[in-house]
């Protein structure tokens, strides 16, 4: 029996299927206008299809929204934040200049930590229910932010052993770093549109100031 015929087939599947899981590593959602200023958008946990709806709401606002999976941005030391802002400006409809970050739970704590340490890049980061439980030394983090940070966070929540919890967030602020925090006291994690905790009240706010901190960022 000849086995190379099978071979070839199982190798040329094996390259659509890595041919596909790059080109949908990231997810571009164009401004009505065509062409727009960069908002990065990094997932959570869950993976990027929960972001899907917020991540079309930000482009509605006249931005170039790239979506990326905050899961491989993990373990890299920044180094992936800064891959996904380098590749998200060889999108079609993304004007140049410095890029927005935004990010949810486990994205939204790269953005938080690494992110911000990007002032050529980056014009300004906002995080929602970022991971924070990993930031041990939190003057030492505070001393390092060097753009403006806009962080919304839910009271209530204890998500995977408070990994994301509010009260960091304050210790954080507390450090000695000025930012923008909003507490939703009856906010759970995931409280974004698509997530699993959706609170169309504190979603709608964390809205608003997500555009008004974005066109602060980027110009409308």
């Amino acid at each position: 029996m000849n086995i190379f015929p099978r071979l070839s087939m199982v190798t040329g599947i094996l390259v659509c299927l890595a041919a596909t899981a790059v080109a949908h590593a990231q997810q571009e959602f164009p401004p009505p206008q065509g062409m727009g200023r960069l908002v990065v958008l990094a997932s959570g946990l869950s993976g990027p299809k929960q972001y899907t709806e917020v991540a079309a709401e930000i482009a509605k606002l006249g931005y170039d929204v790239v979506l990326f999976d905050g899961n491989a941005e993990e373990n890299t030391q920044g180094k992936g934040v800064k891959r996904d802002i380098d590749k998200a400006r060889t999108m079609p409809h993304a004007l140049p200049g410095k890029v927005a970050l935004v990010g949810f739970s486990l994205g939204g704590g790269m953005d938080l930590y690494y992110g911000t340490q990007l002032p050529d890049d980056v014009a300004g980061v906002v995080v929602w229910f970022p991971a924070n439980s990993f930031i041990k030394d939190v003057p030492g983090f505070a001393n390092r932010v060097q753009v403006p940070l806009v962080v919304f966070a839910g009271g209530k929540d204890h998500f995977r052993d408070n990994c994301c919890a509010a009260d960091k967030d304050s210790t954080l602020q507390q450090a000695g770093k000025s930012f923008e925090l909003t507490i939703y006291p009856d906010a759970n994690h995931d409280f974004n549109k698509g997530g699993n905790n959706y609170n169309p009240k504190d979603y709608a706010d964390a809205l608003q100031h997500t555009a008004d901190a974005l066109k602060m960022f980027l110009g409308s």
